[in-house]
């Protein structure tokens, strides 16, 4: 898989004398001048090294804060700033008898964590229309991005090892090396907002869940540190996330599953929502609970990779993104949102299909979701359309949507299960095209009739492949045509009738 780890692991030696030690007085790596600060009403939190007993002040410039001086305790200071509006520039300031340490030209607004593998890791110099998109990069001062660096540890860090970008104000050349989906999505975000919002780029390629996850979330999987790889459980966490903990972020975006398609892809629909949910608690408590406790998270629902009819792991990724249900936010992922991408193919892409370079679209469809979830805008449709109600008989199956659709016919995207004992349908069983018969506003008839007459439809799946359609071109959209369906699997209760239920 294209952008996979480094074969070397970064050795990292924790040295008993924390920076600052020595007599200076310093932030955190994690922040730096041209930052964004989380603004009101939560509190931003400032923190760094000096030494040890001494007391530290911070100050704000321009501001009314009522600084109260704080004891360095294990080498470390920590401030929470009182409530501070979006905008900016201001200049903060902390000093103590061991010196002073500023930043400059700090913002206050919303900052979004974007982490994953390798399509959050592709660069906004690879996308379509690259060049176009570079071109504006100085027209928004006000979207800060931040980049950290890779490096793994094997256990938990206080600071991290290392900055790629510290915080700065895009450039070309420097959003030129940004995560694309970061970057577009926090460019959209500040046209609707219109205030500051800070990105914090935190990934690597062709990595597993596991290697982002506290050994206390995969232990609610029933995952242990079991392996000696690169693929070590935990190591991105320890150096790439806990060290960001104690930062007020307002949410998280994410693009990873590719690399758990081959690596404990039965554990996905347990992995994923635990390491969401152990994300928030990590926050919100490093935090001192300003990170809110149920931070809004979006990701990713996996694009394509081949163009076959082999079954290489996505489908079924992309139904455990969801935790088994389809869509979300679901009652297991509460205040989340996800972008459907499985019909924005890129067979051309020169950094291999799995890589596709139309991240516009990917990062618009998050954008709608982070409006609606993250935001509360009312009545804005940031979901493809999804089934409310099935139906079967010998020779139809019918399906009622959750809202207006598009369709156009096909005849292999829907599949039914045909079986003639009542036996769970899985993917050894009999699957069999299920074409398009008709549709209406909110309804799509399906054909029935390759089921042997000893048999009856089992079960239902929609776009179970790789790659079910060309690009923008799936047969079920939202009634304006620009969000596609989720892929989804449902059955039958046995013994009861025609009721159905997602796997």
């Amino acid at each position: 898989m294209a952008a996979a780890w480094a074969a070397v692991f970064i050795i990292v030696i924790v040295s008993a004398v924390l920076p600052g030690c020595d007599g200076a007085l310093l932030f955190a790596s994690s922040y730096g001048d041209h930052m964004v600060l989380q603004r009101a009403p939560q509190r931003a939190v400032l923190w760094g090294f000096g030494p040890e007993g001494t007391l530290v002040t911070v100050s704000l410039s321009p501001g009314k804060q009522k600084p109260s001086p704080v004891t360095v305790s294990g080498g470390i200071w920590q401030v929470t700033l009182d409530p501070v509006d979006a905008g900016g520039p201001y200049n903060v300031t902390a000093t103590s008898k061991a010196g002073t340490a500023a930043l400059t030209d700090v913002l206050f607004g919303d900052i979004w964590l974007c982490g994953g593998q390798s399509n959050m890791l592709f660069k906004t110099s690879q996308i379509f229309n690259a060049s176009e998109e570079l071109a504006l990069s100085d027209k928004y001062p006000h979207v800060r991005p931040f980049m950290v660096a890779l490096n793994t540890s094997e256990t938990e860090l206080t600071d991290l090892i290392q900055v790629e970008l510290p915080w700065s104000v895009p450039t070309a050349s420097v959003v030129g090396k940004f995560s694309a989906v970061c970057w577009l999505f926090g460019r959209y975000m500040y046209e609707k907002l219109q205030y500051p919002v800070g990105l914090v780029e935190s990934c690597w390629g062709g990595t597993p869940v596991e290697a982002w996850s506290s050994a206390r979330a995969l232990q609610q999987c029933g995952l242990g540190q079991t392996e000696d790889s690169p693929k070590d459980n935990s190591v991105l966490w320890n150096a790439m996330i806990h060290p960001l903990l104690k930062m007020t972020i307002y949410g998280a975006i994410w693009y990873q599953g590719e690399e758990n398609a081959y690596h404990h892809q039965d554990k996905y629909n347990c992995t994923f929502p635990a390491m969401i949910d152990d994300w928030r608690m990590a926050f919100h408590q490093g935090s001192g609970g300003q990170t809110a406790l149920d931070f809004p998270f979006g990701f990713v629902q996996l694009d394509t990779y081949k163009n076959s009819s082999i079954d290489d792991g996505f489908p079924a990724i992309r139904w455990h993104q969801t935790a088994d249900v389809g869509f979300v936010p679901n009652p297991r992922m509460k205040n989340t949102f996800m972008a459907v991408a499985l019909d924005l193919p890129d067979e051309t892409s020169p950094y291999g299909t799995i890589h596709p370079r139309d991240k516009q679209d990917v990062a618009q469809r998050l954008t709608l979701g982070a409006r609606a979830v993250a935001y509360g805008e009312k009545g804005l449709l940031f979901a493809g359309p999804y089934p409310s109600q099935v139906q079967s008989s010998e020779m139809f199956v019918s399906i009622t949507y959750d809202q207006a659709v598009s369709v156009t016919p096909s005849k292999d995207i829907f599949e039914i299960c045909c079986s003639g004992t009542r036996a769970p349908c899985g993917s050894m069983s009999r699957w069999v095209a299920a074409p398009i018969m008709q549709w209406g506003q909110t309804t799509v008839r399906l054909s029935a009739s390759l089921c042997r007459p000893s048999e009856e439809v089992a079960a239902l799946r929609y776009a179970w492949k790789d790659t079910p359609c060309d690009f923008k071109a799936c047969p079920v959209y939202s009634a304006t045509g620009t969000l596609p369906a989720p892929p989804f699997i449902i059955s039958r209760y046995s013994g009861r009738g025609n009721i159905w239920k997602s796997y």
